[in-house]
């Protein structure tokens, strides 16, 4: 392969990479844009919902590569899939706001934060401790496509990641923009006192916020195992790492942004990998993670919020 077709193939795979890290910085952004909590067991809801994927997949017969699918079926198998998947770990978003973290809510300082990492430590240690260390094997349905681009090959995997990937962004920006509720959780961001006495229900509103960052986490689960073809207990640590890297980067609490930084992460990751070393890729990302703090906190999108009174 030529330099040129490198360069193309490592934009392919850091697309990829980019949509699922974009799906999951937005749940760090929809809860710290209400909140103001870095809610850290999203890391470990992203991880369940890849098991919850797989296992949704394994109940309609597929196990591994073994059964292609094509047309209806290959749709109608992701689609319940991804439906069953998002519910779940919007559910268990819910459920996690509701149990742990609203008790907390009006009390100062990191105890919220520090409670969410305890959360996921708890949900990492039950799917080690149920399903065990080792990696299990990703149903993936998908019939192998492949189209050449000069040197580099795009999958018909990658071209439905992507499309799966643009809707759910889409869906959500058209939600938060054009909806009734959209519009109360931007009015709860932007002074949640003023939004209260303007009749908005900000604790359906907060539900609202975990449910749907929860959701798409577990979407990104999905996109995790069709792309790898693995899922494991680890996996939503370095991918949580990431999208919150990707979730400053384009300025935590600003939507567009988390899209914008994680598109720019996933293309970082592949480039560093390529045409510098593997192992230097999180030097380069978190590096850049520094630098952002340092020079421009409120990241690429975001704006610097005024003092609440």
């Amino acid at each position: 392969m030529t330099y040129t077709d490198l360069l193309l193939q490592q934009t392919i795979n850091g697309l990829s990479l980019g949509a699922m890290y974009a799906l999951l910085a937005l749940g760090f952004t929809l809860v710290y844009g209400i909140l103001e909590l870095i809610n850290f067991s999203h890391f470990n809801v992203f991880m369940i919902g890849s098991f919850i994927a797989m296992w949704v997949l394994q109940m309609f017969g597929l196990s591994g590569q073994d059964v292609i699918l094509a047309g209806l079926p290959l749709a109608g198998v992701l689609l319940v899939a991804f439906v069953v998947t998002m519910l779940g770990c919007g559910g268990l978003g819910v459920v996690i706001e509701r149990i742990t973290l609203r008790p907390l809510r009006n009390v100062k300082g990191p105890a919220a934060m520090i409670t969410s990492i305890g959360v996921s430590y708890i949900l990492f240690n039950i799917v080690l401790l149920t399903v065990g260390a080792d990696s299990k094997n990703f149903p993936n349905p998908l019939p192998t496509i492949r189209y050449q681009i000069g040197g580099a090959t795009l999958d018909f995997r990658v071209i439905l990641i992507w499309i799966i990937s643009l809707l759910l962004m889409a869906a959500l920006y058209m939600f938060v923009q054009r909806s009734r509720l959209g519009k109360a959780m931007r009015a709860t961001a932007q002074d949640p006192e003023a939004a209260r006495m303007m009749g908005v229900e900000v604790d359906k509103v907060i539900v609202m916020a975990f449910f749907l960052g929860s959701a798409l986490a577990g979407a990104g689960g999905m996109i995790f195992g069709l792309y790898y073809n693995f899922t494991s207990f680890i996996i939503g640590f370095t991918a949580g790492l990431r999208a919150f890297t990707a979730a400053v980067l384009g300025g935590i609490g600003n939507v567009p942004g988390a899209m914008v930084g994680g598109v720019l992460i996933g293309l970082i990751e592949a480039m560093g990998g390529q045409f510098i070393a593997t192992a230097w890729t999180d030097v380069i990302i978190f590096s850049i993670l520094v630098l952002v703090l340092v020079f421009k906190p409120s990241g690429l999108f975001g704006r610097v919020a005024p003092t609440k009174s």
